[in-house]
């Protein structure tokens, strides 16, 4: 006999609350929960609405200061600093405290938008103004929905999720095409360029612009020209 069915209906379970899905709190209420979710993208919208001319950078949270990535993105943070860009990141250690810790270093704008994961369990200490969620879904929402453009260096599996994420609001006419995403690294992002060209576009399951959504550089002088061309636009607006 099913054990679940056995029970009294008002001690059963919902098949979200039975598979523990990531955004449930099970001390409360669904009902609760879905207030929580909805206030926390209010919030999130508000703080949002304060920032200017923001970049998002993303990238591993597991790369030490050592590692040359570390290094580049911490000079873009200071190069976007100084040409009065908002540095926004996920607020973690890794590239995401490089990208803070140069915009910090040149008296620029330096946001963190955290969750509480187990390789980022605080904000790190160069961002300025932060906010932390809850949900991982809403905070992966306001990072994409946060910016000009948006960087990309070497990463994981977060890093790629907020990639083919963007990508596809992109392809799909849900975000804006002008905003450019640009992969730092190409011995890095290259042999995923190279699975994208072979494996979907030669079946042509995206099409032949899709590729031409992302700009691949390791020269920081290029992708300031990227970014500046569409924070002038922005300006002019």
């Amino acid at each position: 006999m099913n054990s679940v069915k056995s029970l009294p209906r008002q001690e059963r379970k919902s098949p979200i609350q039975r598979m523990q899905l990531t955004f449930a709190d099970h001390h409360t209420s669904l009902s609760w929960e879905v207030l929580r979710i909805t206030a926390e993208f209010v919030q999130g919208f508000e703080f949002l609405s304060n920032l200017e001319r923001t970049v998002t950078i993303f990238g591993s949270a597991r790369l030490p200061e050592s590692d040359p990535y570390y290094a580049l993105a911490r000079e873009l943070g200071r190069r976007l600093a100084r040409a009065h860009f908002t540095v926004v990141t996920g607020g973690g250690p890794g590239v995401m405290e490089a990208g803070n810790r140069g915009a910090t270093e040149a008296g620029g704008h330096s946001v963190g938008l955290n969750i509480q994961l187990p390789m980022e369990q605080k904000l790190n200490p160069y961002v300025k103004e932060g906010m932390g969620f809850q949900y991982f879904f809403s905070r992966k929402f306001m990072l994409d929905y946060s910016a000009l453009a948006y960087v990309f260096f070497p990463g994981g599996y977060g890093t790629l999720d907020e990639l083919f994420t963007i990508l596809t609001l992109v392809q799909t006419g849900k975000s804006n095409g002008a905003v450019p995403i640009i992969l730092v690294g190409r011995e890095f992002w290259q042999p995923l360029l190279d699975w994208i060209t072979g494996a979907l576009a030669a079946r042509r399951l995206i099409g032949p612009d899709d590729l031409a959504l992302l700009h691949l550089t390791d020269d920081l002088d290029e992708v300031m020209r990227l970014i500046r061309a569409v924070g002038d636009y922005a300006d002019e607006l």
